[in-house]
């Protein structure tokens, strides 16, 4: 069974391999002498080193209090999140799930070896609590792969104690500098390894797909800053970029059940159909149009999740606000039955989607796409004329479908209505997000606009999922032979909710689109 601990960390340079007196640094009362320990870790990766691109680690380490496979992402400049599992000769199944957005069908393999001796001393405050851990490693690494070049350096390891405030590493640092110790050049051990043993036939780390650029005017580019975008093809590209690689960063976080990531992953899912939709003057759709139907079937799968917990807590919020008088029956235990089976259910079938071979070769896809895109003719152009012109059309759309929308009578019909114009909303801030960088504040200020009839015409939406909710429990409660009074009131809630806000929405609507027609950007 893996478990995660947060480790924050710095590493420093030693040349003579002694460590600087630390009994006088301030909250330090003593330093205890742990010993040393004998470390044998191996680093798997694949072949054009996946893992270390992303400053992702894997390894097996035996010795040590805490030997075992260790998987690390990085969380900061200094800090990570290690997920461990107990020793054994194989790579436990599920730290290879963690990895597979990143390695895909690649073979994961040895390629570094370190050994370490570890002197480790405790920093202790004058309660004998521990501050901090600090270790003096002499390291011999090996490459695995290719000719096996060979490395051996020192360097001092201050870890913070679990809970530790980061602010002690400070103090800690301030007299280690004082000392003549610098802070290393390396972000880990491997990245080091990596470096010293490498050779010049030694396979480069995998990089993300590159953003090419079409620009025909190479003086302008030489203006530029190097990742900067210039022609309307590029901010479309480095757009796509973010939200692929969204997709492959919140994999694991989805897989561990980690709050927010499953919406987090769908919203990347859509922001990237979006654009594909919006930009067809900049990427042929002939070619993207597959690819927007995978991320449409993958934002359905991982809706099954993200609906359910949106509901669940509509649902607890709601009845939490209710006077016990109004709670008759066992509303709160049905409703906490209700949530748990279907999230239970739902992320099994989440960690499942994200094993298939459609997903995997989703990502693949857009590796490649972004490798070799299919730009169209004005991907060229400027990005102020190309990109506004795309917000423009999807704005005219939206507009539409919100005028249709009001001029129906309440009722289904209307929800569904507001339903497709919340569903353009969304897609007219993500074309406008996509043209922000280029066209500053007006795009900037239409994302706001749009987030804001977003929620609202969202609020309105999970109204009418929460009363579609409230009419099966009540009729399952009903079968049992309970009391329907409470979810009669709640629905009737609910109605009022949908009812303030399609009172609200021409007013809100009309104020919006005066806003973006005074600006005149689109």
């Amino acid at each position: 069974m893996a478990d995660t601990k947060r480790e924050i960390e710095r590493k420093y340079e030693t040349r003579d391999g002694a460590l600087p007196e630390l009994t006088g640094v301030p909250g330090v009362a003593s330093v205890q002498d742990k010993g040393v320990a004998h470390l044998d870790a191996t680093y798997y990766d694949t072949a054009d080193q996946r893992l270390a691109s992303a400053a992702l680690t894997l390894r097996r380490r035996t010795g040590g209090t805490d030997a075992g496979w260790h998987l690390k992402f990085p969380v900061a400049p200094g800090v990570r999140d290690e997920i461990r599992a107990p020793l054994s000769d194989d790579l436990p199944e599920g730290l290879a799930r963690l990895v597979r957005s990143r390695v895909r069908d690649r073979e994961l393999r040895p390629v570094i070896r370190l050994r370490s001796d570890r002197d480790v001393r405790h920093l202790l405050d004058a309660a004998g609590r521990l501050l901090a851990e600090v270790s003096i490693d002499a390291v011999h690494a090996e490459r695995l792969t290719g000719d096996g070049g060979t490395a051996r350096w020192t360097e001092i390891e201050v870890e913070l104690a679990d809970g530790g405030d980061p602010a002690f590493l400070d103090t800690v640092e301030k007299r280690l500098r004082k000392a003549g110790v610098s802070r290393s050049g390396s972000a880990s051990k491997l990245a080091r390894a990596l470096e010293e043993t490498a050779h010049g036939d030694s396979p480069a780390p995998a990089t993300s797909a590159p953003v090419p650029t079409p620009s025909s005017k190479p003086k302008k580019r030489k203006r530029q800053k190097a990742d900067q975008p210039v022609t309307a093809g590029d901010h479309v590209l480095a757009y796509v970029r973010e939200q692929r690689d969204a997709l492959v960063e919140l994999d694991p976080a989805v897989r561990q059940d980690a709050p927010d990531s499953v919406h987090r992953m769908r919203v990347a899912t859509r922001r990237l159909r979006s654009t594909f939709r919006s930009f067809g003057s900049v990427l042929d759709r002939e070619v993207t149009d597959p690819i927007a139907t995978d991320l449409k079937w993958l934002a359905g799968e991982l809706g099954l999740d993200r609906d359910q917990e949106v509901l669940a807590e509509r649902l607890r919020t709601a009845l939490d606000a209710l006077p016990p008088a109004l709670v008759h029956g066992p509303v709160h235990d049905r409703v906490t039955a209700w949530s748990r089976a279907g999230h239970s259910g739902a992320h099994s079938h989440v960690t499942a989607i994200l094993d298939s071979r459609r997903y995997l070769t989703l990502l693949d896809t857009l590796d490649a796409l972004l490798i070799d895109p299919p730009l169209r003719k004005k991907a060229s152009g400027k990005p102020g004329k190309v990109l506004a012109k795309a917000v423009r059309k999807d704005l005219d759309k939206l507009s539409a479908l919100v005028t249709q929308a009001l001029a129906l009578d309440p009722g289904p019909e209307r929800d569904t209505a507001l339903h497709e114009a919340r569903k353009k909303a969304k897609r007219t801030r993500y074309a406008a997000e996509v043209a922000a960088p280029a066209l500053g504040r007006p795009a900037k200020k239409l994302i706001k606009s749009m987030k804001q009839l977003q929620s609202l015409l969202g609020d309105h939406q999970d109204s009418v999922m929460a009363r579609q909710t409230l009419g099966e429990l009540a009729a399952v409660a009903h079968a049992a032979g309970e009391s329907g009074f409470t979810y009669g009131v709640l629905y009737g809630r609910e109605e009022r909710r949908a009812e303030i806000t399609e009172t609200a929405l021409p007013g809100a609507w009309a104020s919006m689109k005066k806003a973006i027609e005074k600006r005149a950007a689109f």
